[in-house]
């Protein structure tokens, strides 16, 4: 009898043992841990199509973007030395107006709450160039700019390619059209730090880069030179087209 009890209990022991090391498997496998998990999780259903927590925080982004950029674009238009800068803080003025009244109306079906006031940081750069003068305004103007239009292209281009939502898609489209044309307008200034941005850009990388070996004997090139202004009237009218201006003309949003 002593016998059996002790292969019982050491019978016992081993299934207890194989249900401790099992259930971490299960757990695992029940869990919503993976991204497809993630994404539906954070998806509601509407008219237009899925919405996703990524489309959400896109349309958010969108309007967040407005927030700065239009007053950074009017103080461009009042005080920039040079008229590249003018010119560009115009067409921030303009794709933005446009922009954020779009944003608005697609957050409005989707009933989507935005802000109202920039952020923390986007604040201290609004700060920033309004401290800065001449040379260093131009620099801050140019950098501080492009390199958030820079980032949120990627957003853009993420949601554009995956979203499932017919309102959040053509939103992603007309926010494209606009952020290109702005980082075509910043770059014709000469005050983008190239170098700057690809050094930031390489501190985040994470796998080595792979491509064809660099060519032999290329040139540098010289930096364009931006002319300075002599008419200080402006308004925030698009400027005529020219040869690589981006087409930000597209259709008005449904009411």
């Amino acid at each position: 009898m002593r016998r059996v009890n002790g292969t019982a209990l050491i019978i016992a022991a081993l299934v207890a043992t194989l249900t401790a090391l099992a259930f971490p498997v299960w757990s695992y496998a029940d869990r919503s841990g993976t991204g497809q998990a993630n994404v539906d999780a954070g998806t509601v259903s509407t008219q237009w199509g899925p919405l996703t927590a990524t489309d959400r925080d896109f349309i958010v982004k969108v309007r967040l973007a407005g927030l700065w950029e239009l007053p950074a674009g009017q103080q461009a238009i009042e005080r920039a030395p040079t008229e590249a800068i003018k010119e560009c803080g115009d067409h921030l003025v303009v794709g933005h107006t446009d922009l954020d009244r779009r944003a608005r109306s697609v957050a409005a079906r989707l009933n989507i709450e935005l802000p109202n006031q920039p952020t923390e940081q986007q604040q201290g750069w609004l700060d920033e160039l309004t401290a800065a003068r001449g040379i260093e305004y131009e620099q801050k103007f140019a950098n501080l700019l492009r390199n958030a239009h820079g980032k949120v292209f990627a957003l853009i281009a993420e949601v554009r390619h995956t979203t499932r939502n017919t309102l959040v898609r053509q939103l992603a489209t007309d926010a494209n059209q606009t952020v290109l044309d702005h980082i075509t307008m910043l770059e014709r200034t000469g005050r983008v730090d190239f170098d700057g941005i690809a050094d930031e850009a390489a501190g985040k990388l994470t796998a080595s880069p792979t491509g064809p070996p660099p060519p032999n004997d290329v040139a540098p090139s010289a930096p364009p030179v931006s002319a300075t202004a002599d008419d200080k009237s402006f308004t925030s009218r698009p400027s005529a087209p020219g040869p690589g201006d981006i087409n930000t003309s597209r259709p008005e949003p449904e009411d």
